[in-house]
């Protein structure tokens, strides 16, 4: 049978994203005005932060710019030009737009459910756009912005999320611009009330004894060494790889399989992961909207039917949202 004749149950999925899937992203379908989406290692030539980080001992300048930055920081926490390369980061990415037709992005979040978590690491507003443009079709999964974003704004008084610099349609509650956090080194998530709560949902979807989640995928995130606090939350809520005999860890990835699994490795049980070099590849575009269901037909079937259920691949070549959302629609309907 194929997967969209399955009764849609199941648990969380849980996809975490890094730069690399705002690249993969840009890649195919290049930001509207054509600005290029820097990486932490290119991010002062394409944004133009040489000017600035002249002014700094150059034995504190690395090849990646959130480890520049955690050194200056510790050097000279008041030196004016923080806030003079904070504003120019703001503003470049603030200024980036999706392409006016189905990306990487759009199909992401029409492949989950309001049961599923989106959790990312990046600035760039594409995720929170495609969230936007996709919102009326369908239920949509919500979004966490764990070192913040250009897109979306937080008002404390009301713990209310919303678009950065808006206020509300009544024009009493503003959403203040969220902090875009830099220092990896020392990064201080309870400092922050929404970054708090965003990872405080994350961490309750990673625990096992607080969230019914089989599925996480990784997108681009490299799980670098240097930010050291960001792991060391997912892994303690996340647990010993040993109690996670029954969840499948999703990578995708360009880097080469055993750099990514290394990467990886405290949350990897044996063999229960899935390697990919493109989205178009994951289960998130396999068996989208049934990511879970299809887990528990693979993985653990109760009928000859299910153990050989076939997959539901979303096409590749959209050119409208409407021929995108139409494809979706009986999907839908069965929710």
């Amino acid at each position: 049978m194929n997967i969209v004749e399955v009764n849609p149950s199941g648990g969380c999925h849980v996809v975490i994203l890094g730069a690399g899937a705002s690249i993969a992203a840009s890649i195919r379908d290049p930001e509207e005005h054509g600005l290029l989406l820097p990486s932490m290692n290119n991010l002062p030539d394409v944004v133009g932060l040489h000017g600035c980080l002249s002014h700094f001992p150059q034995e504190l300048i690395q090849d990646n710019f959130e480890a520049t930055y955690s050194n200056i920081v510790e050097h000279d926490p008041d030196n004016p030009y923080l806030k003079v390369m904070n504003d120019l980061i703001y503003s470049y990415f603030a200024s980036m737009l999706l392409p006016l037709k189905p990306t990487i992005y759009d199909y992401l979040i029409m492949s989950l459910r309001d049961k599923d978590v989106i959790a990312t690491f990046n600035w760039d507003p594409f995720l929170y756009q495609a969230w936007w443009r996709n919102a009326l079709h369908g239920s949509s999964p919500q979004l966490l912005f764990l070192h913040g974003n250009v897109a979306v704004g937080y008002n404390k008084e009301h713990n209310m999320i919303g678009r950065a610099g808006m206020y509300t349609k009544d024009g009493n509650i503003y959403f203040e611009p969220t902090k875009l956090l830099y220092p990896v080194k020392h990064k201080n998530y309870a400092s922050d009330s929404y970054i708090k709560k965003a990872w405080d949902i994350l961490q309750d979807r990673l625990d096992k004894s607080t969230c019914n989640t089989h599925n996480v995928t990784i997108f681009g995130y490299s799980a670098p060494v240097s930010d050291v606090e960001a792991m060391g939350l997912m892994k303690k809520a996340w647990g010993s790889v040993d109690d996670r005999n029954l969840e499948q860890f999703e990578i995708i990835d360009v880097r080469s399989e055993e750099e990514v699994t290394y990467s990886w490795r405290d949350f990897i049980h044996t063999h229960h992961y899935d390697y990919r070099t493109s989205f178009f590849e994951s289960s998130l575009a396999l068996y989208p909207r049934r990511t879970d269901e299809a887990f528990f037909c693979h993985y653990l079937p109760i009928t000859p039917e299910e153990a050989f259920v076939e997959s539901n691949p979303v096409p590749q070549d959209f050119q409208t949202f409407e021929e995108m959302w139409d494809w979706y629609q009986p999907l839908i309907d069965r929710e």
